[in-house]
């Protein structure tokens, strides 16, 4: 089967192999060690010297973590949201009751720059922005480099979704002072779902001292206590930790540059191949997402019946589109364990499905 939906992704026989090790002692030298190496090569990967924290959640909770350290109950801040996982940054911030101005943006295109302007010059009592750097459900990847700028230049908190973009997309942490950012193991990292990366620099811990959200289990400040003595403050994800250090290996001795061009690659082939069967991208070209493609098929495809299609008889699998969006669309994820054949094989499946699913 060729599943090529955005996540979870294939896991490479390294991975699926570490997870078979036998349980050790959290508390022991064993497990201290292995989690000094993941959190080693996680900076590497973040492009940061700042703290990287591993926490056993879905990005979800590494998104949720985010907010509840760094804010209070009535801090205003701007959500960018662009897309499904825009909005549920933004809905998150809210259920903790932080005052969430909303700055969206047509689905598909990426957020607008100048908007951004206008509102941070508009209100200068927000704290914080939020924002996605890949929006998994339009295919789209917003300019962090240009919104960390505008965050600096108006000295506001930036907090950023890299779920499906980090580790596949290139985003030096430090270089583009990111304050918080969030990605998540079953992406571009080839790890099974359950753990969250998060890194935190020092104006983000500055935030910390001052927020007054409630946190328990998501407290950045047991994390950094517990790992100064190679520890999680709860009990982890052993079997995901064996995998992740793994991958790391992988992705490293790939080197980062080359991982980067080799999404950058499959993801115009994808591209391109799609534009060769007559179907349109659903993303702003010059922002597409080079670990998922979004398409826009004509209204005469049933997007349902194609992807059961393209399952059943193709062994391809790939994602439908989310919320408003449903039916509409369909998505082709390449990332992480995803070379170019792998995506020219979806498009072969695809130009033979596509005849047999239009009324």
């Amino acid at each position: 089967m060729q599943l090529r939906i955005p996540g979870p992704t294939p896991c490479p026989p390294e991975s699926l192999q570490a997870q078979g090790k036998q349980m050790i002692n959290h508390r022991g030298e064993e497990f201290s060690s292995l989690l000094n190496s993941i959190t080693d090569k996680m900076k590497k990967v973040f492009q940061t010297k700042e703290d990287v924290l591993l926490l056993t959640c879905s990005g979800t909770g590494g998104m949720e973590a985010a907010i509840v350290n760094t804010l209070s109950p009535g801090d205003k801040v701007l959500s960018t949201s662009v897309g499904v996982f825009g909005d549920r940054f933004a809905e998150i911030a809210s259920q903790y009751g932080a005052n969430v101005v909303r700055l969206g943006g047509e689905w598909g295109k990426p957020v607008d720059l100048e908007a951004l302007k206008k509102a941070l010059k508009a209100d200068n009592s927000i704290t914080a922005i939020l924002t996605t750097h890949n929006e998994t459900s339009t295919g789209i990847t917003n300019d962090i480099k240009e919104i960390s700028t505008l965050a600096g230049e108006f000295d506001k908190l930036l907090l950023v979704d890299s779920v499906s973009g980090l580790s596949c997309i290139d985003l030096p942490v430090d270089e583009w002072q990111c304050d918080v950012v969030i990605s998540a193991s079953q992406k571009g990292w080839m790890v099974p779902p359950g753990l969250a990366m998060v890194s935190v620099n020092e104006k983000a811990w500055q935030a910390y001292a001052k927020a007054k959200m409630p946190r328990y289990y998501m407290d950045f400040g047991k994390a950094k206590d517990y790992l100064e003595k190679g520890q999680n403050p709860w009990t982890p994800a052993i079997s995901l930790c064996y995998s992740l250090d793994a991958t790391l290996d992988l992705i490293l001795k790939e080197g980062l540059k080359n991982v980067f061009a080799r999404h950058a690659r499959v993801a115009q082939i994808a591209r391109d191949g799609i534009k060769s069967l007559g179907l349109s991208l659903f993303a702003q070209e010059d922002h597409a997402s080079n670990t998922v493609t979004a398409v826009k098929p004509p209204d005469n495809i049933d997007v349902t019946g194609l992807i059961k299609l393209l399952r059943e008889e193709h062994g391809v699998i790939l994602a439908g589109g989310q919320k408003n969006l449903s039916g509409k669309i369909f998505r082709i994820g390449h990332l992480g364990m995803v070379y170019e054949k792998d995506i020219e094989e979806v498009i072969e499946a695809l130009d033979k499905a596509l005849s047999k699913v239009k009324s």
